[in-house]
């Protein structure tokens, strides 16, 4: 099926109250991770519940997107979400931006671990482009939702446009067609680039939308050729493994009804694609040619997350390797017999008639948690006898918990759709990579 615009109003299912109150409920909980872990000497978000974990910019930029979505549910007054934004934005702009191994950023980018104190690099992590694009979109997000006329607001928006202007998206396209994935000051860029459909097709429209230093459009044409497009279980779509590949983007970005040069020509657009991942993944778990323990129709969702580190064990006649945290993909793995639950509920947006029953199986698997199984890293039912019950990861990840606040705000409100739709820059570099119709 070919998505031409969004959906009409009588393709969404009926929502049963129940389900309601657990998308309240699992909405709300992983919205509570963004007060609970802020430092408020600075804004940074941890990267995960654990003990001394650092901060993680891209958990900074899904904070800056849950703030608005907490205001609009009554669970934040708006004085305190402007006040948290401000926090974040300011800390961000004073940063020390020399690229020194223990800077803060380089060029606008921004190290991917923050240490929560110092606001400086940690574990020797590298200035990373993707988890930079996913801050900024949080900073623009919070700047077209603040738009009241007092000082405090229009100070987020000076504040975020300041701060996309500065990355220097041109820096990054080093050999002058597809970005860098990284850069370390020990060594120069990393010794890859972005090939292959992934979630950077957001780092692309934010690099194309710069007002002052964009990327060559050569640069978005020269990644879809990397892309690779499969039929699998009778569905053509654009391959990628992980569900997070096909959410993270559009967490920000409403891509129903619009269309690239690639989709143009596959009849498709990328929103359908990520429905037909779904049914994909749905459909691997269904067949289940791993034999792992719990996988169901209603049990699905490999992405990126934790998993166990567990000693190889016999499972189906074989000996299976447990990857801890990693990112498992359908059907051509890793996979170990760990399921996403975030992942499943992210995918609520494309395909709510398939994902509604599964995260329906999940609470009942673990009645007594409220939902502790949909929110966790992973959970995985395949380690054998002297385990009895799932293998849960243990704490909380702020990108699991960012992506649940907004994708099940976009299903139910479309909030986050509207204010990307909202924004000039995204709009600028969605058509400067050839994106027509629909609402723009």
């Amino acid at each position: 099926m070919s998505a031409r615009g969004p959906r009409p109003p009588s393709a969404r299912p009926a929502e049963d109250p129940s389900d309601g109150a657990l998308l309240d409920r699992l909405q709300r909980d992983a919205f509570d991770y963004f007060m609970l872990t802020m430092n408020p000497q600075n804004g940074l978000i941890a990267d995960t519940t654990r003990p001394d974990a650092p901060s993680s910019i891209a958990a900074v930029g899904f904070a800056l997107s849950a703030y608005p979505v907490g205001v609009e549910r009554g669970w934040i007054e708006r004085a305190e979400a402007v006040q948290r934004t401000l926090l974040i934005l300011r800390f961000f702009l004073h940063s020390d931006q020399s690229g020194a191994p223990d800077a803060t950023g380089y060029r606008g980018f921004y190290y991917h671990f923050l240490d929560m104190r110092s606001g400086t690099r940690a574990w020797l992590s590298e200035l990373s482009l993707i988890d930079t694009a996913l801050l900024i979109a949080g900073a623009l997000t919070a700047a077209n939702y603040f738009t009241a006329p007092t000082p405090a607001e229009g100070e987020v928006r000076e504040l975020a446009e300041t701060l996309y202007r500065r990355v220097d998206w041109r820096w990054a396209q080093a050999d002058g067609a597809t970005l860098m994935q990284g850069w370390k000051p020990e060594s120069g860029f990393l010794h890859y680039g972005w090939e292959g459909y992934s979630e950077a097709i957001l780092l692309y429209v934010l690099g194309l939308g710069s007002p002052t230093h964009p990327l060559t459009k050569a640069s978005f044409d020269a990644w879809t050729v990397t892309y690779q497009w499969e039929n699998l279980y009778g569905r053509d779509f654009l391959y990628a493994g992980p569900l997070f590949i096909h959410q993270f983007s559009h967490a920000w970005i409403d891509f129903r009804g619009i269309r690239d040069r690639f989709m143009r020509e596959k009849d498709c657009d990328y929103f359908e694609n990520s429905r037909r991942a779904t049914y994909v993944q749905r459909e691997y778990a269904a067949r289940n040619p791993g034999s792992f323990a719990g996988y169901t129709s209603d049990c699905w969702g490999l992405s990126a997350g934790d998993g166990p580190s567990a000693p190889p064990r016999m499972i189906a006649g074989r000996h299976q390797a447990f990857y801890g945290y990693a990112a498992r993909g359908v059907p051509y793995g890793p996979d170990d017999g760990t399921i996403a639950g975030s992942a499943t509920l992210a995918s609520l947006a494309f395909a709510p008639e398939i994902v509604l029953p599964a995260l329906r199986a999940m609470v009942a698997r673990a009645p007594q948690c409220a939902g502790a199984l949909v929110r966790a890293s992973g959970f995985n039912a395949s380690l054998g006898a002297d385990r009895p019950g799932d293998w849960v990861a243990d704490g909380a990840f702020g990108l699991d918990q960012g992506i649940i606040v907004l994708m099940i705000e976009n299903y139910r409100s479309g909030l986050p759709w509207r204010l990307g739709r909202g924004n000039p820059h995204f709009r600028r570099g969605l058509r400067r990579a050839g994106f027509r119709g629909g609402w723009l």
